[in-house]
């Protein structure tokens, strides 16, 4: 028969992907050994391993946890009734409110993946291609004359990735304008930017 799982059993893995992800993203996956996480975590190294058995599961789960995240924000920002802008306003609205407080978990997305076996990176890579593909949609349906340019579409639907993922270097919200309004920004440059690039051929 199976042991129960505790009580706190949830909330004792959440401790440990974050304090995990934490290290990664400051220390290195290579520099950062599973005494350094228990310790970190105030917790023994016997009782980590009864959540993960190596780093290589910590890293899959913390980055697999913080992309169904994303997923499932941009999965409801579809849903947003309004014009196709108002739909990629609230798509990049709800991915950047979805970043705050996971810089780390981002950094290591971006910074670590390439060291898990191929099997974890394609299931991952899978959930980050759909992500790609809702933010595609909602960037066709504000400027449908880039179907006519194909060779543009993924240029300006990674640029509009690219200006969210490094947000985190340098947006400071108490220095400046707030997500909502970065959000807003983010979607003129993708929609007038586009029509204008559209505009020249």
């Amino acid at each position: 028969m199976a042991r129960p799982r505790a009580a706190d059993y949830d909330a004792k893995r959440e401790t440990i992907l974050k304090k995990s992800a934490e290290l990664f993203a400051r220390a290195g996956y290579d520099g950062t050994s599973l005494t350094d996480i228990a310790k970190a975590c105030g917790t023994s190294k016997a009782l980590l391993y009864h959540y993960y058995a190596n780093k290589e599961a910590l890293l899959t789960d913390i980055i697999r946890d913080h992309l169904q995240e994303l997923v499932d924000v941009v999965r409801e920002a579809r849903a947003f009734e309004g014009s196709p802008r108002d739909r990629l306003e609230a798509l990049v609205r709800a991915l950047l409110e979805a970043y705050r407080d996971a810089d780390h978990e981002h950094v290591i997305q971006i910074n670590e993946m390439a060291r898990l076996p191929k099997e974890a990176q394609d299931e991952l890579k899978a959930m980050e291609r759909e992500l790609v593909a809702h933010a595609k949609e909602a960037i066709l349906a504000v400027n449908p004359s880039l179907a006519e340019r194909p060779e543009l579409i993924k240029p300006v639907t990674m640029s509009l990735f690219g200006m969210m993922n490094w947000s985190f270097m340098w947006f400071k919200p108490s220095k400046g304008m707030s997500r909502e309004q970065y959000a807003g920004l983010l979607t003129t440059l993708i929609a007038e930017g586009s029509q204008a690039l559209t505009a020249e051929g």
